[in-house]
């Protein structure tokens, strides 16, 4: 890491410097990589960047710090023609005008926005074939868990609608300065060979956001507002969110619009 600039509590960052961990997660990149262009969000100084520019040819770094940038191009840029690096906050950008190819997302993702970069995939999915992301340990078995788990919610049924997502491996905190207080991890997520949205999606997210909203209760509690009394009967609904999987939540959506189309 460089002696010049050091990590903001404000930005969420925990810079990476174990080489041996740079190098898993570019193996693991490796493993999905076919011609997709690659953007890394939030390089830092760059200990990933120099690891993914010796392997791909072209990288496009996005980064909202003005430290990190100038690091970067005083440190990076004059030894890499391929590297392109943007001054933005990527919550922010315009995606769908940005992302014009395939594009991975990769990165050691400041953790604080972690869950939105998530969703911003999610909304993209359709140019973003996969993502290789650092997480906070808890976030990153969150977006993985099956149903039935205690760790099970909104951003897994989200993600695991449009991507196979795994946990390939976990991280200690000496393995980043300053550590964080926790365990990290890095997992993949591979958009599905078969996407098959033929049903209400505004409804689907409504169904899975009242669900979890009262994760402890019924689904008739939660669904209350949205599903018709005579419906709310159905032994489905009888379940906690937790317990139905993404493809329940399906069937659960079309029920639901079905029944408004005959009531």
């Amino acid at each position: 890491m460089s002696s010049f600039v050091t990590a903001l509590k404000s930005y969420g960052q925990h810079f990476l410097h174990d080489k041996i961990v740079l190098n898993n997660i570019i193996e693991v990149i490796k493993k999905y990589h076919k011609e997709e262009e690659i953007i890394e969000v939030g390089p830092g100084t760059g200990a990933l960047t120099t690891f993914l520019l010796d392997e791909f040819k072209e990288i496009t770094c996005v980064e909202v710090d003005q430290r990190c940038i100038e690091y970067l191009n005083l440190n990076l840029k004059p030894k890499h023609s391929g590297l392109t690096i943007l001054e933005a906050d990527f919550l922010k950008l315009d995606l769908k005008e940005l992302l014009q190819k395939p594009t991975a997302i990769v990165g050691n993702f400041p953790y604080n926005i972690s869950s939105q970069i998530v969703f911003s995939v999610l909304d993209n999915y359709e140019k973003i074939p996969f993502m290789v992301g650092m997480f906070q340990k808890e976030m990153g078995h969150r977006i993985a868990s099956p149903e039935g788990s205690k760790e099970y919610g909104v951003i897994s049924v989200f993600a695991q609608l449009l991507y196979d997502v795994n946990v390939e491996f976990d991280i200690f905190p000496e393995s980043f300065a300053p550590p964080p207080k926790v365990m990290s991890s890095v997992i993949s997520m591979r958009r599905k060979s078969t996407i098959n949205l033929d049903f209400d999606f505004k409804l689907f997210r409504n169904i899975v956001k009242a669900g979890f909203n009262q994760r402890r209760k019924m689904l008739r509690n939660g669904l209350s507002g949205i599903a018709s009394k005579e419906l709310l009967q159905q032994a489905i609904f009888q379940k906690r969110a937790e317990q139905l999987s993404v493809q329940d939540f399906i069937d659960l959506t079309k029920m639901i619009e079905k029944d408004k189309l005959t009531t």
